[in-house]
């Protein structure tokens, strides 16, 4: 399974490939990292429905997490990659408007990683 991982802080690339060091060893996933929207959309451009599960940061300079979100589910239509968003402010404006863009899922930082394992099993197989 590819999982892109969209978010402008770059440490966040150090944190999942720690946290899924497993998965990724043994082949079952394998995690891509775009740090802005616009780098994001462009992968997925090249790549288009190779990653069958977007994560990505809500509040990033540029493009937000919103807007790529509204982009995808727009664009992608068979079938659309399921897309998590994540915040570091779990405001019910932001939840709300993501859920009404299409959103599958809304995650708040810091990331529980182990419910996020659970979640992927369960959106995926």
């Amino acid at each position: 399974m590819k999982i892109l991982v969209v978010d402008d802080e770059k440490d966040v690339q150090f944190l999942f490939e720690q946290r899924f060091r497993k998965e990724i060893k043994s082949g079952e996933m394998e995690i891509l990292f775009a740090f802005s929207g616009e780098e994001a959309l462009a992968f997925m451009k090249k790549h288009e429905h190779e990653a069958v599960l977007i994560l990505s940061d809500i509040n990033m300079p540029g493009m937000s997490g919103l807007e790529l979100l509204k982009h995808i589910k727009e664009k992608y239509e068979k079938p659309p990659p399921i897309v998590m968003m994540i915040t570091a402010y779990g405001d019910d404006e932001n939840y709300d408007y993501a859920m009404k863009l299409g959103a599958d899922d809304f995650l708040t930082k810091p990331l529980d990683f182990t419910s996020l394992k659970e979640k992927l099993k369960t959106r995926i197989v």
